[in-house]
């Protein structure tokens, strides 16, 4: 019978106990992260009585684990909190400032 090795077993400890661990892939379905589209759409959503996690990023590859990060979070939380992203790359500076003010 082979031994597991030490970092063989500190994987296996990472995934069992890490509750956002993205290195090992996970289907978590169609994405429930709702992407910034107008300040109209971002209200209602306030309105509709619901924590709301707003994710201001650049989309890039160094924003990848975020995304990631997010995906699965929106996917444990869905009916009860809602996850935003906001994406610099579709706004210009001026959408982004009215919106953070």
């Amino acid at each position: 019978m082979e031994e597991t090795s030490f970092l063989n077993k500190i994987m296996l400890d990472l995934r069992a106990t890490c509750r956002y661990y993205t290195g090992f892939p996970k289907d978590l379905g169609p994405s429930r992260v709702i992407h910034f589209t107008s300040e109209r759409e971002f209200v209602q959503l306030l309105h509709q009585g619901h924590p709301v996690v707003v994710a201001f990023t650049i989309k890039c590859n160094l924003t990848k684990h975020l995304d990631k990060i997010l995906e699965e979070a929106a996917a444990e939380f869905d009916p009860h909190v809602k996850f935003m992203r906001v994406s610099y790359r579709g706004l210009s500076l001026w959408e982004l400032y009215m919106f953070l003010m």
